[in-house]
């Protein structure tokens, strides 16, 4: 007998799991279908949270040997890679529970299989028993994004890999190539620079972590200097050649092509989603010609009961994005009245961070939006200097007329965290004056987005800037 169900979630990830919980809240009937039986998806197992732990612990023992100038003289240090893995396994798998725990609490039914729709109201799901037959009244689509391979640099699990397999390296290698300074490549590259690693990263585009702000990724190109790390920009990786031990591979630069030795080759140039083999031509939904399901200000889809959220639907690929969109198509779908996404905040783990959120200072002078604009630098935090973390700055946009902050970001100590205010800030309409008059406590890195907003109002106490 087919299983019947309210509604039909694809994808266990930030954005399905999310979305069945909050569905299950609602009161709806649901059947949460993800091919991995470890639920949290691309995020959860794969991307933020196991990189993030690798981050801290190479973070960690970078700076025991590198802090004598404080007083910390921690001599012969060494860090057991094995054992820190094994953490992060740990972890992971400590998260996976506790999703499937939330997950079935809110009364949702969980199937490890892959779905397949069928109809506009019935999908098959392949199991390892055998293949269940699904007929549900609305569907949510949250299957995310893979990794983009290059036809010259296909992946192999071993020499040539994606993050998924960086992550889960048992030893670091002695020399790697990142291909693509965006996000992942940088955040993996410093990792394992920081473990002594000779990184080389190539990118085609003139700058790191290409359509940033180039103001907030200049303290992070100095920091990858000097940790040793090699940025080629306007460059190509062209081909490689197996040696055995190493990889010789072939880099066209603007001074010519240059040949570099690797024992790996991390491929990390964009990501694509996972919407073929779904089914979706036997439930009529449109893509775009990426590949992007193609949905409305509510999250559906153009058959109006299957709704889609999440990278799924494009970028950018985060995982709160995917969460808030999946919790806004489950009300929808529940018949409640959603309201708008909103801004998205971002943060970049290289180091020193990067967070943004709102529209940027190039966007809104492309608008021709009259503009004041507030820095502070983190050199002149004394919580930033008590924890030598004094690179970076905080820059706060408002606008010239309403003084309403229309964008915020941090590159510095702590920057992920700090970038919820800005985001609540925005969400809420708050002025420049509701930030500068609102008590902040000392010693704190918070601090600094209050100074920012006195320094656009041309009042900052901390720093000699303009005046009003």
């Amino acid at each position: 007998m087919p299983i019947e169900t309210e509604v039909l979630v694809v994808g266990a990830g930030p954005g399905g799991y999310v979305g069945a919980i909050k569905l299950g809240q609602l009161g709806k009937k649901v059947l949460l279908v993800d091919k991995d039986k470890n639920l949290g998806g691309e995020c959860l197992n794969y991307g933020c949270i196991p990189s993030k732990a690798l981050i801290y612990s190479a973070s960690q023992f970078y700076e025991a040997k590198n802090s004598a100038s404080a007083g910390l003289n921690a001599g012969e240090i060494s860090l057991d890679w094995g054992k820190v893995q094994a953490w992060k396994s740990q972890l992971v798998g400590g998260l996976n529970r506790g999703v499937a725990s939330l997950t079935k609490g809110r009364g949702a039914t969980l199937m490890t299989g892959e779905a397949v729709f069928t109809g506009e109201h019935s999908a098959k799901v392949k199991t390892a028993s055998g293949e269940e037959e699904v007929h549900f009244q609305h569907a949510l689509i949250t299957t995310g994004t893979r990794p983009i391979s290059l036809p010259n640099f296909p992946f192999d699990g071993n020499k040539v890999i994606s993050s998924k397999e960086a992550l889960d390296l048992a030893v670091a290698p002695k020399s790697l190539l990142v291909i693509g300074a965006g996000v992942i490549g940088l955040e993996l590259g410093t990792v394992f620079a920081k473990l002594g690693t000779k990184v080389t990263v190539v990118e085609f585009l003139p700058q790191i972590l290409p359509g940033i702000d180039p103001d907030f990724t200049t303290p992070v190109s100095r920091k990858l200097q000097k940790l040793g790390i090699e940025a080629l920009l306007e460059s190509k990786a062209k081909s490689y050649k197996d040696l055995g031990e190493t990889l010789q591979i072939e880099i066209e630069t603007p001074q010519g092509v240059k040949t570099i030795a690797a024992e790996k080759i991390l491929v990390t140039v964009g990501r694509s989603p996972v919407t073929k083999n779904l089914g979706l031509e036997a439930c009529g939904v449109e893509t775009d010609a990426k590949g992007h399901i193609r949905v409305d200000d509510r999250f559906r889809t153009n058959v109006p009961h299957i709704y889609a959220a999440g990278d799924v639907v494009g970028a950018p690929y985060l995982a709160h994005k995917a969460s808030r969109e999946a919790i806004l198509a489950a009300l929808n779908i529940s018949g409640f009245s959603s309201e708008s996404r909103g801004a998205v905040p971002w943060a970049v783990f290289t180091d020193p961070e990067i967070s943004y959120v709102g529209e940027t200072e190039a966007e809104l002078k492309a608008k021709n939006v009259p503009i004041l604009v507030g820095r502070f630098p983190f050199a002149a935090s004394g919580r930033a200097q008590a924890v030598r973390q004094a690179e970076g700055f905080v820059k706060v946009i408002a606008d010239k007329t309403d003084h309403r902050i229309l964008g915020a970001g941090f590159v510095g100590p702590h920057a992920s965290d700090l970038i919820g205010e800005a985001s609540l800030a925005i969400k809420m309409g708050a002025t420049i004056e509701d930030v500068a008059g609102t008590i902040h406590p000392h010693p704190t890195l918070s601090e600094a987005f209050q100074e920012a907003a006195e320094a656009a109002l041309g009042e900052a106490i901390h720093i000699l800037a303009k005046t009003a």
